[in-house]
């Protein structure tokens, strides 16, 4: 009988055979093989590809708006942030549509959920995981390779966004590109491939948690949209219902609320993308807190330095990292705990 490649919607019966060829073979090892296939199964993906398009859209949209408002943008005088004029291509707009910064915000949560809410489900519904593990493929190893092949994809995206706004600039303006909104601009790809992993290695962890792939996806856009849309409500009714009435307070009393609720309210991944993007591309943001008017005195508006912008938005990094991080060190707990064979 002749042997077939019996694909299902997780590895192939050929995967499989391929990781036992890396295993005797000392040029290649399964993780490559998984993380090569896994970038293959993605690229070929039309819910990557209808995501991936939205986000190219947007991009395009946003440029498109930046380009024909730069030239009063850059002239304002008034505006401390005027010199960056590849910045402005990412912050400028009339109104019409948001920033691209904010479109990601919104779009970059979908993008990973899309990515990981069948990780593991579908590779168990599909009859392939416990084949798999009957190869001499470790978990971690698994569990590695479906983070760091979306990581990489996405990255790719990024990336490629990037390049295509810069040579843009480049040919439409002929201006040179001075080396701080280069660093801005890279800082701002990071955060951004930083704030979609959250969001994948979350989801990642629900498609351990549930065995089917509609529930760990629901449960994932559930979250996603608490945090975008109900918690500021939620924190501000808390606020109403809890703190005193804000004409009975001093001045410092305000203050030291305001930063309670800021706190609160930083809990959400998305602002706390909000807050770093919108510091590292507008340099003359000085502050992400509120302020009084005696710290103002005598402050020059002018642009900071990248190195002073990135430590103020560093907690915000750290956080997004950090959840990162925590989410998948709990996927790679109860991964390593599940029985796969039943």
């Amino acid at each position: 009988m002749k042997s077939q490649s019996v694909s299902f919607k997780g590895l192939s019966l050929q995967n499989i055979k391929n990781i036992k060829a890396s295993n005797r073979s000392s040029g290649s090892r399964p993780f490559n093989v998984i993380v090569h296939k896994e970038i293959a199964d993605h690229i070929r993906s039309w819910r990557l590809i209808v995501l991936m398009g939205l986000v190219v859209l947007t991009f395009m949209a946003s440029m498109y708006v930046s380009l024909g408002n730069i030239r009063s943008s850059v002239g304002n005088t008034n505006d401390p942030d005027h010199l960056f004029l590849y910045l402005k291509l990412l912050t400028i707009t009339d109104n019409s549509i948001p920033p691209f910064h904010v479109f990601l915000s919104f779009l970059g949560p979908l993008l990973g959920i899309s990515l990981g809410f069948d990780a593991i489900n579908a590779e168990q519904n599909g009859g392939t995981l416990t084949r798999l593990m009957a190869q001499p493929v470790y978990r971690d190893n698994l569990l590695l390779s479906k983070f760091v092949s979306s990581l990489i994809v996405v990255s790719s995206l990024f990336l490629a966004l990037a390049l295509l706004m810069i040579g843009a600039g480049l040919l439409l303006t002929g201006v040179r590109m001075e080396p701080q909104e280069l660093l801005r601009i890279l800082g701002f790809v990071i955060i951004s491939i930083a704030y979609v992993a959250f969001w994948l290695s979350l989801s990642i962890f629900l498609s351990i948690k549930f065995k089917q792939a509609a529930t760990s996806a629901l449960m994932a856009i559930g979250i996603w949209l608490f945090f975008t849309v109900f918690y500021q409500i939620v924190i501000n009714l808390v606020v109403r219902s809890v703190l005193p009435d804000p004409a009975l307070l001093s001045q410092g009393e305000i203050l030291a609320y305001n930063e309670i609720i800021l706190g609160l309210l930083r809990i959400a991944p998305n602002q706390l993308y909000t807050d770093a993007t919108t510091t590292l591309l507008m340099p003359s943001v000085r502050s992400l807190g509120p302020i009084t008017m005696e710290q103002m005195a005598g402050a020059i508006p002018s642009p900071l330095p990248f190195k002073e912008s990135l430590m103020i938005v560093w907690p915000q990094v750290s956080g997004l990292i950090a959840a990162t991080v925590a989410c998948f060190a709990l996927s790679y707990y109860v991964f390593m705990r599940r029985e796969i064979r039943s």
